[in-house]
C-alpha cells in the first residue's frame, strides 16, 4: 500500500503541472512551521505557563506571611485640675513593626488545593497536545488543499484549452458542410461552461492558499508531494478505538478536569473546619504615653479561628463544587464518545479514500480509451460533436475524483492519526524544537518572590 500512497502523491503532483524536481518546501516543512509560530498553539502554551502559576500560588498556604507596618502622629493633650497648674502636653506618636502569621491547620484546604492546581497544570498540558493536533491536521489539511487545488485549476485550464481546439475544428468543419449549426452550439456552450470551471477552480485555490498562510504562516510555494502516515498509524480499527480511549489528550484533559472538580469540593469544605496559626509581632513604639518614650515589645499567640455560621455561604460553595465535579465526570463520557466517533469516522474515510484511488485510477482510463475512441468515431462520421464532448468531460471529471480521491487520503491518514491522539512532533519526527511544559512548570514551582517570568518579562 505504500507504493500505492507514493503513486496517488507523485500523480497529485503530476496532475497540477509541476516537476518533482523543482519542489522545495515539503510537508514536514509546513508541519514544523506552523508547530513553531502557529498563534493558536502558541496561545495555548501561553496558557499552560499562566496555569503552571496556580502551584506556587496553592502552596503558599504552607508559607508563612510577613508585613511590616509604621506609623507617625501627633498628639496635644491640655489637662486642667482645680487646684493645680494646668498642664499641656505635646506627643509625637510613631512606631514601627514586623508581624508573621504561619498557618498550622486550615482543614486541609492549602493540600487539597496544591493537588487542584496539579491537576489543573496536567489537564492544561493535555488540552496542549489536543491543541498540537489540531493546529497539525489543519495544517496538513491546508497543505493538501492547496495541492488539489492546483491539480484540478490546472485541469480544467487544459481542458478550456482541449475545448478550445475542438470549437475550432468544429468550425471549420462546420463551413464546409460536414457539421450544422448545432455542433458548433454545443462546441461554444461546452467551452463556456469549461471557463466557468477554471474561473471557480482558480477561487477555490485562492481560498485554500489563504487557509494555507493561516494555518503554517507563510504563502505556499513550490509545494512538494504529500504522502500519507499510514506507518503511524494503528493496524486495525479495534487497535485504534483501544489507543484512543486509553491516551487521547483531550480525554485524559477530561478526566484531570473531574480530579480538579473533586478537589474543589474538599477545598470548599475546608472553609467549615477550625483554623489553627501562630502569629508573631515586634513592634517598636515611641512617645506612646510620655515624651521620649521608648518601648520594645514582642509577642508570639496562638490563635484558632472556628466557624459558627457563614450565612450559608460556604455550605451554597460546597453544594455547587458537587454539582459541578457531576457535570466533569458527565462530561469525561460526552468526550470518550466523542474521540470514538472522530475514530471510527476518521478510519472509514481513509479506506474509502483508498477504494476511491483505485476505483478512479479504472476510470480514468476507461475515460482515456473512451474519448480515444469517440474521436475516431466522429472522425468517419459515426459519432456527434456532442459525444465527444460529453467524452471529454467524463474524462475530466474522473481525473478530478481521482486528484480529490488522492488528497482525501492522506489527509484521512492524518485525521486517524489526530482522531487516536497520535498527531505530534515526536511522532512525525518533525525538525523543530519540542516544546516541553514541563520546563516552565520546574521554574516557577518553587519560586518565592519576584515579578519575572523565567524568559525575562
Amino acid at each position: 500500500m505504500a507504493s500505492l500512497g507514493f503513486a496517488a502523491a507523485l500523480g497529485l503532483v503530476l496532475a497540477s503541472g509541476v516537476s518533482p524536481a523543482a519542489m522545495a518546501q515539503t510537508m514536514d516543512a509546513a508541519l514544523a512551521r506552523a508547530y513553531a509560530g502557529n498563534p493558536t498553539l502558541n496561545a495555548q502554551r501561553a496558557s499552560v505557563r499562566a496555569t503552571n502559576e496556580n502551584v506556587p500560588q496553592a502552596l503558599s498556604g504552607y508559607r508563612p506571611r510577613i508585613t511590616a507596618s509604621a506609623d507617625i502622629g501627633a498628639s496635644i493633650t491640655d489637662s486642667n485640675i482645680p487646684g493645680t497648674v494646668g498642664v499641656t502636653s505635646r506627643l509625637g506618636p510613631r512606631g514601627v513593626g514586623v508581624q508573621i502569621d504561619q498557618n498550622i491547620f486550615d482543614g486541609g484546604k492549602t493540600r487539597n488545593s496544591v493537588g487542584q492546581a496539579e491537576s489543573q497544570v496536567l489537564g492544561a498540558r493535555a488540552t496542549l497536545r489536543n491543541t498540537e493536533q489540531n493546529v497539525l491536521l489543519d495544517a496538513a489539511t491546508a497543505y493538501m488543499n492547496v495541492l488539489r487545488d492546483t491539480a484540478i485549476l490546472s485541469l480544467n485550464r487544459n481542458n478550456v484549452e482541449v475545448l478550445e481546439e475542438q470549437l475550432r475544428q468544429t468550425r471549420d468543419r462546420f463551413q464546409v458542410g460536414e457539421v450544422t449549426r448545432t455542433d458548433v452550439a454545443q462546441a461554444e456552450a461546452r467551452l463556456s461552461q469549461s471557463q466557468s470551471q477554471a474561473i471557480l477552480a482558480e477561487s477555490n485555490l485562492k481560498t485554500s492558499i489563504a487557509r494555507y498562510r493561516q494555518n503554517v504562516g507563510v504563502e505556499p510555494k513550490q509545494l512538494a508531494p504529500g504522502r500519507p502516515v499510514e506507518n503511524f498509524m494503528p493496524k486495525t480499527l479495534p487497535a485504534a478505538l483501544n489507543a484512543a480511549l486509553s491516551g487521547h489528550p483531550a480525554i485524559i484533559a477530561s478526566l484531570h478536569g473531574v480530579d480538579a472538580a473533586e478537589l474543589q469540593v474538599k477545598v470548599s469544605e475546608a472553609d467549615l473546619y477550625p483554623v489553627l496559626g501562630v502569629r508573631g509581632l515586634v513592634q517598636q513604639r515611641y512617645d506612646a504615653s510620655t515624651f521620649g518614650d521608648n518601648r520594645t515589645s514582642a509577642s508570639v499567640v496562638g490563635t484558632l479561628t472556628v466557624p459558627i455560621y457563614e450565612g450559608g455561604q460556604v455550605y451554597s460553595r460546597t453544594r455547587q463544587a458537587k454539582e459541578t465535579a457531576g457535570q466533569r465526570r458527565i462530561e469525561v463520557d460526552t468526550q470518550r464518545d466523542t474521540v470514538r466517533a472522530a475514530v471510527v469516522s476518521a478510519w472509514g474515510g481513509h479506506e474509502a479514500a483508498k477504494a476511491q484511488i483505485v476505483a478512479a485510477q479504472a476510470q480514468v482510463q476507461a475515460a482515456e480509451t473512451a474519448l480515444s475512441g469517440v474521436r475516431e468515431e466522429a472522425k468517419v462520421g459515426q459519432r456527434t460533436t456532442l459525444d465527444v464532448l460529453n467524452a471529454q468531460q467524463e474524462l475530466v471529471s474522473a481525473r478530478a475524483t481521482l486528484v480529490t480521491a488522492q488528497r482525501d487520503r492522506v489527509v484521512a491518514s492524518y485525521a486517524v492519526l489526530s482522531a487516536v491522539g497520535r498527531l505530534s512532533a515526536e511522532t512525525l519526527k518533525l525538525k523543530a524544537e519540542v516544546y516541553d511544559s514541563r520546563k516552565h512548570y520546574d521554574q516557577v514551582k518553587g519560586l518565592l518572590w519576584g515579578t519575572q517570568t523565567p524568559d525575562g518579562r
